[in-house]
């Protein structure tokens, strides 16, 4: 009981040692860690800062248990992999430093929607209203959702867009005339941010030989994300959804509405979070300055 008490006693004058300036310093620490994991999840470098991790964790075994030549050569190797990780991932580096020297504008905090929740629920809608009219007229289309992975690289290809989805929109961009009607287009937090993107194709070898090469990219980019992918097909206007590296197919209008609300609405404990994360987003996707929609 003594040796509780202590312990209680020793906690509480630690506590009452704490400054504000304390505080800040462990606030910005804690910011600055979660950027940086936000980051590797983004830029697909996951796997690489878990290997970082491994390496770390070796050289500080090795030293605990004083193995001197090889945590030599492990501390070497340390030093080495930090220039070239810089070089590597150099692009979103450069990409993520610009979008934190950009900065937020205060109109554009003032101009927040409701949520993020309303934005994505028209952006369906919208999406809804110009299958259902594409797939009766046997229009081509092939739309990417963005979810937690980036597809940054994706976008890029494109050419760039900034704004609301719109049913008429749609059935322009994807008219067989329009010049970007053979590229996907990339909806973002329920905005359309790129239109005529090339995306990988699956190498998935049991799917179906009626498969055309829209289908196959859009499994493909859904083999490579967590994206949710919305397809008419040109030959039979035909609507599927691809998700998973899965193609569900010949869907009605009405079941591709409830397909992507399951796939993209945000359940109960995630709209609670929705203001607190629209801040986080906003400085790792870039999103800056005020937006006016099309």
């Amino acid at each position: 009981m003594d040796y509780i008490l202590t312990i209680a006693d020793a906690g509480l004058q630690y506590l009452q040692s704490i400054r504000i300036n304390d505080l800040v310093d462990m606030g910005i620490l804690a910011f600055l860690a979660y950027k940086i994991l936000m980051f590797a999840r983004q830029s697909n470098m996951g796997g690489v800062l878990k290997g970082v991790i491994v390496i770390f964790l070796a050289v500080f075994l090795t030293e605990q248990f004083q193995l001197n030549a090889l945590s030599f050569i492990l501390s070497r190797l340390v030093e080495t992999a930090v220039v070239a990780l810089v070089i590597v991932f150099q692009p979103e580096i450069r990409h993520w430093l610009e979008q934190m020297g950009k900065g937020v504008s205060l109109s554009s905090l003032l101009n927040w929607r409701a949520s993020d929740t309303t934005e994505v629920e028209e952006a369906i809608k919208q999406t809804v209203y110009a299958y259902a009219s594409m797939s009766r007229d046997k229009v081509g289309a092939l739309m990417v959702f963005e979810r937690k992975n980036s597809l940054q690289e994706i976008i890029k290809n494109g050419t760039p867009m900034d704004c609301s989805v719109n049913a008429e929109l749609l059935k322009n961009l994807f008219w067989n005339k329009a010049p970007l009607h053979d590229g996907a287009v990339i909806v973002r937090d329920g905005r359309i941010v790129s239109a005529g993107c090339m995306l990988p194709m699956s190498n998935n070898a049991n799917l179906s030989k009626d498969l055309g090469m829209r289908h196959r990219a859009g499994i493909g980019i859904s083999e490579h994300s967590d994206a949710v992918v919305a397809i008419v097909s040109e030959e039979t206007g035909g609507i599927s959804v691809a998700v998973g590296g899965m193609l569900k197919r010949h869907l009605a209008p009405e079941t591709l509405e409830r397909v992507l609300r399951n796939e993209l609405m945000p359940n109960d404990d995630e709209k609670n979070a929705v203001s607190g994360n629209r801040l986080l987003r906003w400085f790792v996707r870039g999103k800056n300055g005020d937006k006016h929609d099309a």
